[in-house]
């Protein structure tokens, strides 16, 4: 009873001088095999991130709105940031934000919440959302729409999960390491992907180069790519 009175003491001592955080880092983060995994699923789906963005059915408030609902679920401080003072820019109101922000979807109206809702189902399955889901998704949007919402989740997400890789190196730094993380894959990530990124950029830069005048030339109707085509980095993203 004495030892673990004088063990709860010296914790409480040490709460004080700093040196132990009772919070370890729990978001969730790329290894340095899910972040290449990650980045090879981002340059194959390039070319829906495009026409998503130019195709005009899913507005930039909209987009702002759907990458809000996957990053209050990630948890990335820099995406939140920003993103918030896009989407203030782009229409959408405060009090909209701020129930974003909080996973408040109640007062959002049908037609965005059942976007909203799939990208937090999205996020909080770590990529692998229900058959079922998608499918409502389509259903209610069509499959363009859908598609061009998915494609904006794709993106938040890697740009959610590399910034908390980039917070867990510097939570470790301040004592507070990620469990199931390390240093030497946290650096690996924050360095070594700027060469895994220059790698996909030399893979895919000729295969565009060659389909551009296809590209131009199709119809703003695409196949659509179904629950079997998540990333395969969800497998290795700790939660």
């Amino acid at each position: 009873m004495k030892t673990e009175m004088a063990m709860q003491e010296k914790t409480k001592i040490k709460l004080a001088m700093g040196k132990l955080d009772p919070l370890a880092f729990d978001k969730r983060i790329y290894t340095l095999a899910s972040f290449s995994a990650a980045v090879h699923d981002v340059f194959g789906h390039m070319e829906d991130m495009r026409k998503a963005s130019r195709g005009g059915r899913i507005s930039k408030a909209f987009a702002e709105k759907v990458m809000l609902s996957v990053t209050r679920v990630n948890g990335c401080r820099y995406c939140s940031y920003g993103h918030a003072h896009a989407a203030l820019a782009a229409g959408v109101s405060e009090a909209e934000l701020r129930s974003l922000l909080e996973g408040e979807l109640g007062d959002f109206p049908e037609d965005e919440a059942v976007a909203l809702t799939f990208a937090q189902h999205y996020a909080e399955s770590s990529c692998r959302p229900d058959q079922q889901a998608w499918q409502r998704l389509v259903a209610y949007y069509g499959p363009e729409a859908a598609q061009d919402i998915l494609a904006y989740i794709r993106m938040i997400t890697f740009g959610n999960l590399s910034g908390n890789t980039f917070d867990a190196f510097l939570s470790r730094l301040g004592g507070r390491p990620a469990p199931h993380s390390s240093l030497w894959n946290e650096i690996g990530v924050i360095f070594g992907g700027v060469f895994i990124i220059l790698w996909e950029v030399i893979l895919h830069f000729p295969a565009r180069l060659v389909s551009k005048k296809i590209v131009q030339e199709e119809t703003l109707g695409t196949s659509v790519v179904g629950p079997t085509a998540w990333p395969e980095e969800a497998d290795e993203i700790h939660s």
